[in-house]
């Protein structure tokens, strides 16, 4: 029986980059469909901040997604802007329902070569290396697509791209970035994992403290 994953992301998480170079990994019955979304409204939502967003954790969050892309045999370049608006480029590829490869594409273009589509001229040579129409960047179909699949997700309860979201036997897992991979793996093999010590108990745990 295929076991079906949505892969949320946003064009702005060299963290993606990295789990998409590692879906090899995942079992043969795994199939996983690529979600653009956008993390600015997933971020407001929950009212946190991007980790670009804050000053001195900037600098060491480029390092550890470079480092992380070395493992994976990803050679890393990051675009001259980050974060950058990915917004245009995210609706071209809601539009265009953007498969795996489309996907890859995209993500070698601001992670690999190194480019930030948020310009008139960026945004062409972006739409070119995907395979997909520019002037879907302000398509009606498009935008709405992309917001659809952005407040779907939140309302799954997804906080954070990437984010893996599974279904079993009616309910949702969600596995948060490419460090939760080797997690999505274990679970992928024993279903009921979060049932058992020690995990079945967590969310019982209180909240001692809120800020705020």
């Amino acid at each position: 029986m295929t076991v079906k994953i949505d892969f949320c992301f946003d064009l702005l998480s060299p963290f993606a980059h990295v789990a998409l170079a590692r879906l090899g990994e995942l079992p043969a019955d795994v199939e996983v469909r690529p979600v653009p979304v956008l993390l600015g409204a997933i971020l407001s939502h929950w009212g946190q901040k991007g980790p670009a967003e804050i000053e001195p954790k900037r600098l060491h969050t480029y390092r550890i997604a470079a480092f992380l892309g070395e493992q994976a045999g990803l050679t890393m370049k990051f675009p001259p802007r980050h974060p950058f608006n990915p917004l245009a480029a995210l609706r071209i590829l809601a539009g265009a329902n953007a498969d795996l490869a489309m996907t890859r594409r995209a993500f070698d273009f601001v992670f690999a070569e190194g480019r930030a589509p948020d310009n008139e001229a960026e945004l062409a040579a972006f739409a070119e290396a995907v395979g997909a129409p520019v002037i879907l960047a302000g398509d009606d179909t498009a935008k709405a697509k992309l917001r659809a699949n952005t407040d779907q997700a939140i309302a799954t309860g997804v906080f954070g791209v990437p984010s893996f979201v599974a279904g079993d036997n009616g309910h949702i897992e969600i596995f948060w970035g490419v460090d939760s991979f080797e997690m999505l793996k274990a679970w992928l093999g024993e279903r009921g994992m979060f049932d058992r010590d020690p995990y079945r108990t967590l969310a019982d745990v209180e909240v001692g403290v809120r800020r705020n």
